[in-house]
């Protein structure tokens, strides 16, 4: 799975709600992930198999009901592909930082 990928499936507030919802346990029946959320378990399957394809969550089958789990190894995928980004930035501002500190010293 790619980045785009990812963060595709992710760019949606109800998508980045119930990967939230998620973090805080093991896993739970969708029943229990749509408590308060505002949309019909119609909608809310929408959300989780396009999260589960981008492999964010697994669905496994559980008599009538389906037990949700939150894949962790590809939410760490996306905190790395982030964390190199924001190194390239630091190191940006820093060349920044010293091209400005070394004006500075030239124009005294």
């Amino acid at each position: 799975m790619t980045a785009d990928e990812l963060f595709r499936a992710l760019g949606d507030p109800t998508r980045l709600e119930i990967v939230r919802r998620l973090s805080n346990r093991e896993s739970c029946t969708i029943s229990m992930l749509l408590s308060g959320l505002g949309i019909s378990r119609q909608g809310a399957r929408k959300h989780l198999q396009l999260l589960a394809d981008a492999n964010i969550v697994t669905l496994k089958p559980d008599g009538r009901d389906t037990i949700v789990s939150l894949n962790r190894a590809t939410l760490a995928k996306g905190k790395a592909f982030i964390t190199e980004i924001e190194l390239q930035w630091d190191k940006r501002l820093e060349a920044l930082r010293q091209y400005v500190d070394n004006d500075q010293i030239n124009d005294l």
